[in-house]
């Protein structure tokens, strides 16, 4: 069985080509503004602009092969309106023009099944960190249970929210982890915990206020560690609560070296496993909404069209998980 993947929730539009044993052909294009952080209906039109070329690309490498679609899957939520509409309406297309099966996705739970695959995973506690979301997860009963969640901001959205405050360019994640490796002291900063959820926004605002005293690389050390060691607790007590013995990283900011560090330190003094995906599986991409989309279909499930519209708050624990 053969799938074609179509991934556009907010900075990265990407299509893949997958079949059970692997990747079988990704193209990308990523929208990076000029300055701040992501405005929706840029992000659109530069999805809207890139899409002939990326999809164009896709389907040319599946003619050359000798290959054909089986089915469409797409992003269907959450992430930012304009672009889930733009791909969404790509998804459509193709999924008429093959005469095939359209998928609607959830992207949540696409991080967590590619991950899955792709690093070995067998029933983890997850924890999903990117520039929208970030949660604490565990299959139980067919759904991915959210056992704690933020409050507010996202902890990349927290980051990239302090990196502009400091004027460091974008993606701000990367230049902090960076800039945490000089750092020689610990700044104590707001550590929010409220039962299993987490609070990052007062965080991100202090961690600017004390940049204006304190040194950059100190205060990028500092965030890190306390932000880290806020989801570290929660998943370890969601391991305990869940009765997991692995847990598995997610999520664009899961490349962040320090918080893979954190966690699994916490899984070896636990007895349990760690498992973090390849670094090319971290980020949004095709491949991850084109392999779930595989097990959805495999499992009987496909999308009417009249259903096909997009969710832009599409909540992971909403999602049936029949191919379990």
């Amino acid at each position: 069985m053969i799938v074609f993947g179509l991934e556009g929730t907010a900075w990265n539009l990407s299509a893949a080509l997958v079949d059970e044993r692997g990747v079988l052909y990704e193209k990308s294009a990523t929208y990076v503004p000029a300055k701040g952080g992501i405005h929706p209906r840029e992000a659109a039109q530069h999805h809207a602009e890139h899409m002939a070329k990326v999809v164009g690309d896709v389907l040319a490498h599946s003619r050359e092969s000798g290959l054909r679609p089986d089915a469409i899957a797409f992003s269907q939520g959450p992430g930012l309106g304009p672009c889930l509409r733009t791909v969404a309406t790509a998804a459509r297309v193709l999924s008429q023009r093959f005469s095939v099966p359209l998928l609607g996705v959830n992207h949540c739970v696409a991080h967590i099944e590619v991950g899955k695959w792709q690093s070995g995973a067998r029933d983890p506690a997850v924890i999903y960190v990117s520039g929208a979301n970030s949660q604490v997860l565990a299959l139980r009963q067919g759904r991915y249970r959210i056992f704690g969640e933020t409050l507010d901001i996202s902890i990349g959205n927290a980051i990239d929210k302090f990196a502009r405050s400091v004027g460091l360019s974008h993606p701000g994640g990367p230049k902090v982890e960076e800039l945490a490796l000089k750092a020689n002291r610990y700044i104590p900063l707001p550590y929010t915990v409220k039962g299993m959820d987490l609070s990052f926004s007062g965080l991100s605002t202090a961690a600017t206020e004390a940049a204006k005293k304190h040194d950059l690389a100190d205060v990028c050390y500092s965030l890190q560690e306390t932000a880290f060691a806020m989801l570290v607790e929660v998943t370890e007590r969601a391991m305990a609560h869940a009765e997991k013995k692995e847990t598995m990283l997610v999520g664009g900011v899961g490349a962040n070296k320090r918080l893979g560090e954190m966690l699994n330190t916490m899984c070896l003094e636990r007895g349990a496993r760690f498992y973090l995906p390849p670094r090319k599986f971290m980020g949004d991409n095709g491949s991850m909404i084109a392999y779930t989309g595989l097990l959805m279909h495999k499992s009987g499930r496909q999308t009417p069209i009249e259903e096909s519209g997009v969710r832009p708050n599409y909540r992971t624990d909403d999602v049936a998980v029949t191919w379990a």
